[in-house]
C-alpha cells in the first residue's frame, strides 16, 4: 500500500434533497481528481458528523447522506438548517484534510477468458481498430485500470485507463441480456457486468469471478479507487474455475503510482 502527498482541494457543495448533499471537486474526469475524492471520502468516514450514514463517490463528486432529524437537533454544529450544518462541517474537514495522504489500493487481479462465445464483440473491436484479436487481448490485459465509480447496477465498476487504441463506441442496439461476468468496452472505459442485465457495451470476454454477492460482508468485490488488472485465461481454465466456484480473484500485488 503506497501513500503519496495530496494537492489542496477546492469544494463546491449543494443540496440534492433534505437528507443529502453533493460535493463537487471539479469538472474533469482524471485519476488525480478521483484520488482527491477517495481521500476525502476516507477522511469523512473516519470523522463523520452526527447523523451521517452513507457516501457515494462518482467521477467528479461525492454525495453524502444523513438523517436530518439526528442532525438538526445536534447543537455541536453551527447553522440554522441541515445544509448549513453539513456544508460548514465539510468545509472545515476540507481545511483539516487538504494536505492529507492519498492511499493507493492494491491491485485486484481478475481472470478473463477473451473471445469466442464469451467475447462475442472481440472480433468487431479488432476490426474496428485494424488490430488482430491477439493485439486487442494484449492491449486490454496489459493496462492497470482504476475504478472511478460504482453504478448502473449493484457492483458495476466503471474503470478508466483503457488504452486509447481500444476506445470503441457502444453498440447501436443494446443487448437485452448480457451475462454476469461479461467484460466490455464503451468509449474510454472498460467494465464488468456483475449481474445479468441489458447492456450496450462491446463484450470482449468473461470472468468466472463473482463481482457482486449480497451474502458477502462487502457485496461488491470492487469499490471506487481500486486498481484492476485482467489476466487472460483459456476456455478450459474458465470452465474449471466456474465448476469449482472460485469466486475470489487471485491475490493482487501492490503497484507503484
Amino acid at each position: 500500500m503506497k501513500i503519496t502527498g495530496a494537492a489542496p482541494i477546492e469544494l463546491t457543495i449543494y443540496p440534492i434533497s433534505e437528507s443529502a448533499v453533493t460535493i463537487e471537486f471539479g469538472n474533469t474526469i482524471d485519476e488525480g481528481l478521483m484520488n482527491r475524492i477517495g481521500g476525502f471520502n476516507r477522511l469523512l468516514h473516519q470523522k463523520p458528523f452526527p447523523g451521517m450514514y452513507d457516501t457515494v463517490p462518482a467521477y467528479t463528486t461525492l454525495s453524502v447522506f444523513f438523517d436530518p432529524t439526528a442532525l438538526i437537533y445536534n447543537n455541536e454544529l453551527p447553522g440554522t438548517n441541515c445544509f448549513e450544518k453539513v456544508s460548514g462541517y465539510l468545509k472545515g474537514l476540507k481545511d483539516e484534510g487538504s494536505s492529507g495522504p492519498i492511499v493507493e489500493n492494491e491491485t485486484v487481479n481478475i481472470p478473463v477468458c477473451y473471445g469466442g462465445p464469451l467475447g462475442p464483440d472481440l472480433e468487431y473491436v479488432a476490426t474496428y481498430h485494424h488490430l488482430t484479436i491477439d493485439e486487442v487481448v494484449k492491449l486490454h490485459s496489459a493496462a492497470i485500470y482504476k475504478v472511478y465509480m460504482i453504478g448502473f447496477i449493484p457492483g458495476f465498476a466503471y474503470m478508466g485507463g483503457l488504452n486509447e487504441l481500444l476506445e470503441t463506441p457502444r453498440k447501436e442496439s443494446p443487448r437485452k441480456a448480457v451475462p454476469a461476468g461479461a467484460v466490455g468496452i464503451a468509449g474510454k472505459q472498460t467494465g464488468i457486468y456483475p449481474l445479468e442485465s441489458p447492456g450496450g457495451w462491446q463484450i470482449i470476454g468473461q470472468t468466472p469471478v463473482s463481482l457482486f454477492d449480497a451474502s458477502r460482508d462487502q457485496p461488491s468485490l470492487l469499490k471506487a479507487g481500486d486498481k484492476v488488472k485482467f489476466e487472460p485465461i483459456n476456455l478450459s481454465d474458465f470452465e474449471q474455475m466456474t465448476i469449482n466456484n472460485k469466486v475470489a480473484p487471485p491475490d493482487g500485488e501492490a503497484q507503484g503510482a
